[in-house]
């Protein structure tokens, strides 16, 4: 009885193996594309230190405060009371009757545009910037 052996070409298999099969078009393009994840990381932390803390319930604002003076603020949600923690210019969120405790473990947020929610709660927390009172639109229709 014969037995069929495989028509491995010797190129290997694994990574190395992937790597000896890709053109130098392929490799440049694996590259570029590595550079542009690695470059949008730190567009999404381009953002400047935040000034303001804003939480929301069921997309209303319950609290508005800044972040440069320290305070312990409680907010009723559906499940019960959340309570978060503004201090030395970060906020997080310190016990929370949801779950997963999802919003608890994401710890603090400190930079504009950087959210804490806990879902089961109805909550939003974002930090924002100051306002730009000359560009406060999101969009212009004519």
């Amino acid at each position: 009885m014969a037995v069929a052996q495989s028509s491995d070409t010797g190129k290997g298999s694994g990574f190395k193996g992937v790597m000896n099969r890709l053109t130098w078009l392929d490799r440049l393009l694996v590259l570029g594309v590595g550079l542009l994840v690695a470059g949008s990381f730190t567009l999404v932390k381009a953002g400047g230190a935040g000034q303001r803390v804003v939480v929301e319930r069921d997309g209303k604002v319950v609290f508005n405060g800044v972040l440069t003076e320290a305070r312990r603020v409680t907010v009723n949600g559906p499940l019960g009371p959340t309570v978060i923690a503004i201090k030395d210019g970060s906020v997080c969120v310190l016990s929370s009757p949801c779950p997963a405790k999802v919003c608890i473990r994401t710890g603090q947020i400190n930079r504009q545009g950087e959210l804490l929610a806990c879902v089961p709660n109805h909550l939003v927390i974002r930090v924002e910037g100051t306002p730009d009172v000359e560009n406060d639109y999101d969009l212009i229709s004519r």
